[in-house]
Parts: structure tokens; C-alpha cells; sequence
């Protein structure tokens, strides 16, 4: 018996090829002679000739996906939905050819998807508290699985260099659907009335099919309010998140501040102290400047993000009172939530005359709350957090030994844990609010220890090249690099594969490094830049036994995943 098959899916990948296989392997069961024709996205596909068709005693249509039929009228023809072939595809053949009637006219099968018919327009926006590697991998994990799935997406990423591949209105207006994969407040007013779906960058990147299987799914019409109330209680934003928002925003101004005063130190230790000098010049540029407006950022973003602009104003004063006081990076953090829920407090149960409404974002809102939040500042946290600040600066200046081993292997431990999520980021913003009081030990063994685990990755990759697939040695190549520019993100396609022996040697070798650097009293200025911050002298001190820590870590997580990835994994990779 001769057949013509045709199978067919909206994305035009898994379910069509699939069918396609299933199909062919029946049809040489029954001993039929079968021309297929498999609508796909991805392998090349072979058309069904008019010969093909004239000769077929039946044609047989397994497709989810609308199918132009007008080739077939006047031929037997049998159309069914796709997911009909894997349960049994002989019988579905067999079946198939009985019930095979004459096509009298064109028709069309109707699409049955779980989550949408036909190519759908997705944007998406992803955004991480650094900027650097979760916004731009989410981003790229978004849109090879939306064109896997056969639909157009476009992603805006909003890192540390801004916004990039920006949606334009128009782009907004055709989406079927918005999915905003960020760990960071993003302005959203732009898709009032849109379909979206929120999550973060960590679940976007490692299990992005789920998450967007979600976003089909779940997505729900998004109402742009003028305040930030109703938007916060529909994200269910936390305080990790506002913690992270202030940072993101006061990175920049860390960065640049330390480095500049790196700058002044290659006119000597105590250059600066002579007025008139570029040296000094530098120095109040980078600490006098830069390094002040740090925890005012802080407390100010955080306050953003729970309140929208009107938080904004009070969030800077209350920042800069935290500093002025002595509550240092503490402070700023709880002068960022006071003044970020009076302000969300005023915006909710403050009533004015519709005359008047206008005027609570820009007059009443910053006026209170930041009166609110400099009394709170002044008479109730300001003096006992600087205590505490004081005391916390005085311990770690002054520690001995044991206790910075100790301290080392537990920020290099977090550090390596989850690779970017929420541990690692809490280890990172201790050690960039504690630069604000002259602390760098903290920051060097936290930055360090962050670049081992990509590193490490990398070693491993190249020392048991016999255990690692092609893919994978050429993915170690670009771990090792984004180690080298701390970026610990770079290992997780390794975590993501095998967490089990991934993660403990990871931390092994972050530990030791956290440990030796606090042991060497390596100092940091700047809290990013990975290796490259050594172009700037003296912006790590002392050089050779900080690159010996780093060293030694790699060492560890490069040899132990190495050893650990045992030989079964190589049987597998070369079989």
C-alpha cells in the first residue's frame, strides 16, 4: 500500500518530527510504502511531489496546527490531531487508512495547543541586580526557546550599561504576551493592559521551557497604577527584592569610587593628603564625592522600588542622614525601607479632593514621608545602628587571624553556593556596603572567591577533556574567561547538569580562596572587574598572594569536579 503522511505543529519542532519518526518506523512494521512530508522549523523538509499524492491510496494528516488540504481534494483523506500517534502510531496508521474518506473540498484542521495557536509575538524584559551576567543569559535562554517554539520574541535587556534592544511602542502594542524575567524593580508602565508574566532571571535561565509554559499559562492583564501599591501586592515583591534594587542602582557609583581611588594611591599611600595635587584631586572625586553618595543611592532605590518616584526623595535624605550619623550601609538600608513604606503608606490611605490628587506624588508624599523618615533617622535608628556599625567596623579592622580564616571561608562559601542567586548576592552586598567604612578585606576574598567557580569549570574542562562532551570543553573555554572578569554565572550550565558534585566543589575551592585572602590581608577598592582591576595600581594589595588564593581555589574546584565527574560520565560521553 502506497500513503502520503503529513505531520505538523505550531513551533514546527518537537511534535512534528516526532510524529515523522514514529510514522515512518510504523509504516515499515505493515510493509506500506510511505512518503512523509514533515512541517518543521528546523531539519529540511521534504514536500509531497504530485506524483507522491496521485499514487498515495491515502493521505494521513497527524498535525495540532492548521494544514492547507486543497492539494488532496478528490484523494482518501484522514486528518487527526498529532498527539494521536504516540500513543500507538501502527494502529493510528492502520486506523487511519479504514476510516480515510474522499476530500471534497479544502479544510483545515484546527489548532489544538496547550498554550496558544499559531506563532505568537512574545517581548520580555530581564534585568539582575549587577547588570552583568543573569540579565544578559536569561535573556539569551528566552529567545532560543521562544524561536524553538516557532513564536517572534524580542528581549530588552536592562544591565549595568542600560537599556538595550529596546521594545518600541509599536512592538508592545502587537505582543501577545510580556514576560518580565528580573530580580530588580523595572518600570512596567509602558505594558498597562498587556498580558505578562513575571519571574526572576535564575528560573529564566535554568528552566526557561517551564517558565514559559507559565507564561502561557498564568499570564495576567497588567494595571499600571500611578503609586507602586497595587503593583507591589500583584508581583508579590519582597525585601530581598528592594534590597537588590537599591544595590543594582549604587554599584555603579562603587565601582567608579573605588577605582578612582585606586588612581590616586599610584601617586603614593598618602599622596592625596597634599592639597592641590591631582593625587588629592583624585581622591575627593573617588571618596569624597562618589563614595558619599553611596548609601543616599541605597537607601533611595530601595525606597524606589517599594514606592515608585514618590519614595525616591525621602529615600536620598534619609541615605544621606544615615551617613552623616555614622549607621554607614545599615543605616542606609533601613533609612531605604522607612521612607519606601511611609511613602507606599502615605499613597494608600491618604485621601485628597480629586483637585488635589495630582498633588501627593510631588508635594505631599515627599514632603511627610521624608520628614517621617529624617525624624525616625535623627532620634530613633540613627544612633544605635552607628553603634552597631561601629562596633562591626572595629571587629572586623581588628580581628585576629582565626577569626578572618573563619569569616573568608564563610563569605566564600555563599559566595559559590548558588551562582549568582540569592546567597551569593547577600555575600556581595556585605562586602560593598562595608567599603563605605574604609573595609576592603571582606570585598577582595568576596570577589575571589566569586571567580573560582567559573574558573574552576574551566580547569576541569581542560585537565579531563576525555569526561566532557565537545559542547562542554567549549563551554569551559567561555566559563574560564567570564572567571577571569568575575562573573560566576559562567558555571552555571555545569551546575545546572550536575548540581550534586558541581556545587560542594565550587564551594570547596571558594572557601579556601574566601580563607587565604583574609589570611594574606588582601584589601579590594573596587567591588567588580575581576582580575582586570589589577591594570589599576593598588587596587588589590598585595597581588602575588591574592592571585596564590585564587589560584588555589581554582585548583581545588577544577581537580575535584574533575575527579568527582567519575568514568561512567566518560563512557557515556564517548559511546
Amino acid at each position: 500500500m502506497n500513503i502520503a503522511i503529513i505531520t505538523a505543529c505550531p513551533s514546527g519542532v518537537a511534535n512534528s518530527i516526532l510524529a515523522a519518526g514514529l510514522l515512518e518506523q510504523a509504516s515499515v512494521k505493515l510493509g506500506w510504502n510511505a512518503k512523509i512530508e514533515c512541517q518543521s522549523s528546523v531539519i529540511e523538509s521534504t514536500t509531497l511531489s504530485s506524483s507522491d499524492i496521485e499514487q498515495a491510496d491515502a493521505i494521513i494528516i497527524a498535525a495540532n496546527t492548521s494544514v492547507d488540504t486543497s492539494r488532496f481534494v478528490g484523494k482518501k483523506v484522514y486528518q487527526a490531531d498529532i498527539k494521536a500517534v504516540t500513543q500507538d502510531a501502527t494502529a493510528f496508521l492502520e486506523n487511519a487508512v479504514q476510516q480515510a474518506t474522499e476530500l471534497v473540498q479544502a479544510t483545515t484542521l484546527e489548532a489544538k495547543t496547550e498554550t496558544s495557536s499559531g506563532v505568537k509575538k512574545i517581548v520580555a524584559i530581564t534585568a539582575c541586580p549587577t547588570g552583568v551576567a543573569h540579565t544578559f543569559m536569561a535573556a539569551e535562554a528566552l529567545e532560543e526557546e521562544g524561536k524553538r517554539r516557532g513564536h517572534q520574541i524580542k528581549v530588552e535587556t536592562r544591565g549595568s550599561v542600560g537599556a538595550k534592544n529596546q521594545l518600541t511602542e509599536q512592538e508592545i502594542a502587537e505582543a501577545d504576551l510580556v514576560i518580565i524575567a528580573a530580580d530588580i524593580e523595572v518600570p512596567l508602565d509602558r505594558f498597562n493592559g498587556k498580558k505578562m508574566y513575571r519571574t526572576k532571571t535564575g528560573p529564566a535561565l535554568k528552566k526557561t521551557s517551564e517558565e514559559m509554559e507559565k507564561a502561557f499559562e498564568q499570564a495576567t492583564t497588567y494595571e499600571h497604577s500611578g503609586s507602586a501599591s497595587s503593583a507591589a501586592t500583584e508581583e508579590k515583591k519582597g525585601v530581598y527584592k528592594h534590597l537588590m534594587t537599591g544595590v543594582s542602582h549604587m554599584l555603579p557609583v562603587v565601582v567608579a569610587g573605588g577605582l578612582i581611588i585606586a588612581l590616586s594611591f599610584v601617586f603614593g599611600i598618602e599622596a592625596f593628603k597634599e592639597e592641590g595635587t591631582l593625587a588629592a584631586a583624585l581622591m575627593n572625586i573617588g571618596g569624597g564625592s562618589a563614595f558619599a553618595l553611596m548609601i543616599p543611592v541605597l537607601a533611595g532605590f530601595i525606597a524606589f522600588s517599594i514606592a515608585d518616584r514618590p519614595g525616591l526623595a525621602p529615600g536620598l535624605v534619609g541615605g544621606m542622614l544615615a551617613s552623616s550619623t555614622g549607621a554607614g550601609f545599615l543605616g542606609g538600608i533601613a533609612a531605604g525601607f522607612i521612607a519606601g513604606y511611609s511613602a507606599k503608606l502615605l499613597a494608600e490611605k491618604v485621601s485628597l479632593p480629586q483637585s488635589m490628587e495630582a498633588l501627593k506624588p510631588i508635594l505631599i508624599i515627599p514632603f511627610v514621608g521624608t520628614l517621617i523618615t529624617g525624624l525616625a533617622m535623627v532620634y530613633i535608628v540613627g544612633g544605635p545602628v552607628a553603634g552597631i556599625m561601629t562596633a562591626l567596623t572595629d571587629f572586623l579592622n581588628n580581628m585576629g587571624s582565626d577569626s578572618a580564616v573563619l569569616l573568608g571561608i564563610i563569605l566564600g562559601a555563599m559566595m559559590c553556593f548558588d551562582l549568582g542567586g540569592p546567597v551569593n548576592k547577600a555575600a556581595y552586598a556585605f562586602g560593598v556596603g562595608l567599603l563605605a567604612s574604609q573595609t576592603y578585606a571582606p570585598m577582595a576574598a568576596i570577589m575571589a572567591a566569586g571567580m573560582v567557580p567559573a574558573l574552576g569549570m574551566g580547569l576541569a574542562t581542560f585537565i579531563a577533556k576525555n569526561k566532557f562532551e565537545q559542547s562542554e570543553r567549549e563551554a569551559g573555554k567561555a566559563s574560564f574567561v567570564l572567571g577571569l572578569c568575575f562573573i560566576s554565572e559562567g558555571a552555571i550550565p555545569f551546575a545546572a547538569k550536575d548540581p550534586m558534585r558541581v556545587i560542594p566543589a565550587c564551594m570547596a575551592g571558594g572557601a579556601l580562596t574566601g580563607a587565604l585572602s583574609m589570611l594574606f590581608g588582601a584589601q579590594l577598592m573596587a567591588p567588580h572587574g575581576g582580575l582586570f582591576v589589577l591594570l589599576i595600581p593598588n587596587a588589590i594589595t598585595p597581588v602575588l598572594m591574592y592571585l596564590v588564593a585564587i589560584a588555589a581555589g581554582t585548583a581545588v574546584t577544577g581537580f575535584g569536579y574533575a575527579f568527582l565527574k567519575g568514568r561512567e560520565d566518560a563512557k557515556q560521553v564517548t559511546a
